[in-house]
């Protein structure tokens, strides 16, 4: 029987996890969808946000043949649904400021949905720029350490090419820009053939807040809630976990 379990538990957590990587696709398609209606062009030479989100298919693993279609079709697609980029702010549980960044073709209902998992976690929405002064955007990239990184090189490329801050540690180096820099840092470092684990432009907290344990359950809670929304893109928020 133990066996079994273990088996049934394995396909378990397979099944969580390609159901958490089809939302994820699912979510990165719609922002290309955005970029290339938005950016006016389906070439990523051209269409600098564009670019952007493709980096960010990358980091997430996404193949190249779904990102060539999700471009292929919203160029295509005059008659699609017209999406549209909305931010909210507010406090979720524990007082936590959250910035969620949604892509809607139903405001209203997106709206409503948001406000209703915030004041189901004892948190509530508030108006533009009521949290938003606790975060900067920043262009942000993580990279893998290995035997192959010249840490003293991969900092003079990244410098070099518009990076404002290189942090390294034991196992990672992170890397920030400006959001107007990104782009060409992260082709800047793309080409020295290091691994890169994550890659985008966040709204980074500047004043953090950290929670007991219970919090942190709370707010995970919370957070799994807005990731299940389909208009949600990107959550933020300010806890020190």
């Amino acid at each position: 029987m133990s066996g079994h379990s273990k088996w049934a538990n394995i396909k378990r957590k397979k099944e969580a996890t390609d159901t958490k990587r089809a939302n994820i696709f699912s979510k990165l398609g719609k922002e290309l969808t955005v970029a290339v209606k938005m950016g006016g062009s389906p070439d990523p030479n051209v269409n600098r946000k564009l670019r952007d989100v493709i980096a960010k298919c990358k980091a997430n693993n996404m193949p190249n043949d779904n990102i060539n279609r999700c471009i292929q079709k919203a160029a295509g697609d005059s008659n699609g649904a017209n999406y549209e980029e909305i931010t909210y702010e507010g406090f979720g549980p524990c007082g936590i400021a959250v910035i969620v960044e949604a892509t809607t073709d139903n405001k209203n209902r997106t709206a409503a949905d948001i406000r209703h998992i915030f004041s189901k976690a004892g948190g509530s929405l508030g108006v533009s720029g009521s949290v938003g002064y606790m975060f900067e955007k920043k262009g942000y990239i993580l990279i893998e350490k290995n035997d192959s990184v010249n840490e003293d090189d991969l900092m003079m490329v990244a410098l070099d090419a518009g990076a404002e801050d290189f942090v390294p540690d034991e196992e990672y180096i992170e890397i920030y820009t400006t959001p107007d820099t990104f782009s060409d840092v992260l082709d800047a470092i793309e080409k020295t053939g290091v691994t890169i684990v994550e890659s985008d432009v966040r709204q980074i907290a500047t004043m953090k807040k950290e929670l007991t344990e219970e919090e942190e359950e709370k707010l995970q809670n919370f957070l799994d809630k807005l990731d299940e929304n389909d208009d949600v893109q990107n959550v933020w928020h300010n806890a020190d976990i």
